[in-house]
C-alpha cells in the first residue's frame, strides 16, 4: 500500500467528512456496533507498525490515517457531535461566537427561559455570597437542587427532540438521494437544519446552566 493509493479518510483532517471515513451515508441515526467493528477494522490496516519498515512518507502516511480514522470514530460514535458534524458538512457554522443580533451565543438566553434563568442568577450569586461569609442556607440549596432538576427535565426534552430531527433527516436523505455524501436540499431539509441547529444551541446552554448549578452545590 502506498500514500498514492485512494483510501477512506486520505483528504486532510479540517475538511474530512467522518461519514466518509467509514463509507456511511450522512444519516444521523447509524449502526453503533458496525461502527466500532469498522474502527478496529480500519485501525489494523493503518496501525503505524505495520509501515515501521516503509519510506518515511508512508510512515506519515499511516500515522495520519490513524488520527483522522480515531478522530472520526469519536465524532461520529456520539449523537450530538455526529449531528454537528453533519452540520458543519452541510455548510453550517456552529462554533460559539456572535448570533445573528450580535450577541454572544454562549450567554444569549433563550427567551421562554428569561425569568428562570434571572432567578437562578439571584440564587447563585446568593450562594456564593453565603459560602464567603461561612454560611448555608438549606432553603436556598433546596431551591438550586429543583432548578437543576427543571433544567435537567428540559435538557432530555430537548435530546428528545433532537431524536425526532434525527429520523426526519435520514427520511429526507432517503427520498433526496441514494448517493452516500450527497446533500439533501429544499424546503423541508432546510427546515429541519434550522431546527437542530436551535436545539443544539439549546442544549448547549442548558448544559451551562447546570454545570453552573453543580458547581455552586459541589463548591
Amino acid at each position: 500500500m502506498t500514500t498514492t493509493q485512494t483510501q477512506p479518510g486520505s483528504q486532510p483532517a479540517a475538511q474530512a467528512d467522518y461519514f466518509a471515513v467509514f463509507g456511511l451515508p450522512r444519516r444521523l441515526r447509524i449502526d453503533l456496533p458496525q461502527l466500532e467493528r469498522s474502527f478496529y477494522r480500519l485501525s489494523r490496516q493503518y496501525h503505524p507498525d505495520l509501515y515501521a519498515t516503509k519510506p518515511p512518507e508512508e510512515q506519515q502516511w499511516s500515522l495520519d490515517q490513524t488520527s483522522l480514522l480515531n478522530d472520526a470514530y469519536r465524532t461520529l460514535k456520539n449523537p450530538v457531535s455526529r449531528t454537528e458534524h453533519l452540520l458543519r458538512l452541510e455548510g453550517i457554522v456552529l462554533e460559539a461566537g456572535k448570533s445573528d443580533d450580535g450577541t454572544s451565543k454562549e450567554s444569549r438566553v433563550p427567551a421562554d427561559l428569561l425569568e428562570e434563568v434571572f432567578e437562578l442568577n439571584m440564587q447563585l450569586e446568593e450562594m456564593r455570597m453565603n459560602r464567603k461569609m461561612g454560611e448555608d442556607d438549606p432553603q436556598l440549596r433546596t431551591d438550586l437542587e429543583k432548578a437543576r432538576a427543571t433544567f435537567e427535565s428540559q435538557l432530555a426534552a430537548v435530546d428528545s427532540n433532537l431524536e425526532e430531527q434525527w429520523a426526519r433527516w435520514d427520511a429526507a436523505l432517503d427520498v433526496g438521494s441514494s448517493e452516500q455524501t450527497a446533500e439533501v436540499s429544499g424546503p423541508e431539509v432546510a427546515k429541519i437544519k434550522h431546527e437542530m441547529v436551535a436545539l443544539l444551541d439549546r442544549r448547549r446552554y442548558l448544559r451551562n446552566l447546570v454545570r453552573d448549578v453543580n458547581d455552586a452545590l459541589e463548591g
